[in-house]
């Protein structure tokens, strides 16, 4: 959809990575940069080129995923090296859940919550139907996901208001 008005857009996804929980070691306090190498070191740079940033998740147990929550707080050791590497760049929510009304809310709220914390601007589509961010039924299957209209809808209103944000400040998106 991005691509489709004219942005350039990088995808890294978390299935098949090595990602390791954050150990609130404040090693990244000292030395500027995370003491676990795996692959959240091939996204710092996706990071650290983006204007405009959207996570996508599916919703576990009411809130974002294990392996995303995980890339949000390695990201510390970003902030550590520089209190700004995130300032002014634009954030969306993506989420999908088995139930209508499966815990969509709380993690586009976890997301948005990283986005404030980081000095993002977090975007939504706005009121009636998009008020956090796009949001999904799957009903537990990738087919219901394809014929969620009204999750498309959230998803068109928020990329739209997304890509109004971009034009604004930035040309470049990455998605994770």
């Amino acid at each position: 959809m991005l691509r489709d008005i004219g942005f350039e857009t990088d995808f890294f996804t978390v299935r098949g990575k090595d990602i390791g929980f954050c150990r609130h070691c404040d090693y990244c306090i000292k030395n500027r940069e995370c003491v676990i190498e795996d692959d959240v070191y091939k996204l710092y740079p996706i990071l650290h080129n983006a204007d405009g940033i959207i996570v996508a998740t599916p919703v576990y147990n009411g809130g974002v995923s294990a392996q995303t929550k995980a890339i949000m707080d390695r990201c510390r050791a970003l902030v550590a090296a520089d209190r700004n590497f995130f300032r002014n760049k634009v954030g969306m929510a993506i989420v999908v859940g088995g139930d209508r009304v499966g815990g969509q809310e709380l993690a586009l709220q976890q997301i948005i919550t990283f986005y404030i914390l980081n000095k993002m601007l977090p975007i939504s589509g706005g009121f009636f139907g998009a008020n956090l961010g796009a949001s999904f039924w799957s009903k537990d299957t990738l087919e219901d996901v394809k014929e969620d209209k009204e999750g498309f809808r959230s998803l068109k209103k928020t990329i739209n208001e997304f890509g109004s944000f971009l034009n604004l400040f930035a040309t470049k998106v990455d998605t994770l």
